[in-house]
């Protein structure tokens, strides 16, 4: 095991986790989104009502990147923006129903990636696998 590898073999599991959704996808007709829009309707799945600041900070994206990912998923139907009552310049998003009907069917999606990619990994295997890549994500936190 060459442990100067794992970077690569990380982006390789990001590639090919990729393609799997992507094939899963267009199986159900669904969109293929940019993996960013994904994350701003599973956040919205998470997180019913979310200012743009907010949601911003959970995708790991500045506020005028997510603002034009907000547009594109809200011109296709798939989210609604609305101004706070007491503050007209903080904007909320939530999902619509069309919204809410494609994170169902890519929660199935996301069922079928899990199985695949824990194929053959004990429970305990899992956790500890996890708590790595937290361990990973809080060092360059």
């Amino acid at each position: 095991m060459d442990i100067n590898s794992s970077i690569s073999l990380l982006s390789h599991i990001h590639s090919i986790t990729a393609d799997f959704l992507i094939e899963k996808l267009k199986e159900k007709g669904l969109p293929d989104f940019a993996s960013s829009h994904g994350n701003i309707l599973f956040q919205l799945s998470r997180f019913p009502k979310i200012s743009m600041k907010e949601l911003a900070e959970k995708i790991n994206r500045d506020k005028s990147t997510t603002t034009v990912l907000v547009r594109k998923l809200e011109a296709e139907g798939f989210v609604k923006t609305f101004s706070s009552d007491s503050d007209k310049r903080t904007k909320f998003i939530t999902l619509t129903e069309k919204g809410s009907q494609y994170n169902k069917l890519t929660k199935e999606i996301s069922q079928s990636l899990n199985k695949t990619f824990y194929k053959g990994f004990t429970e305990q295997e899992k956790e500890t696998f996890v708590s790595l890549l937290e361990k990973i994500n809080k060092n360059f936190s």
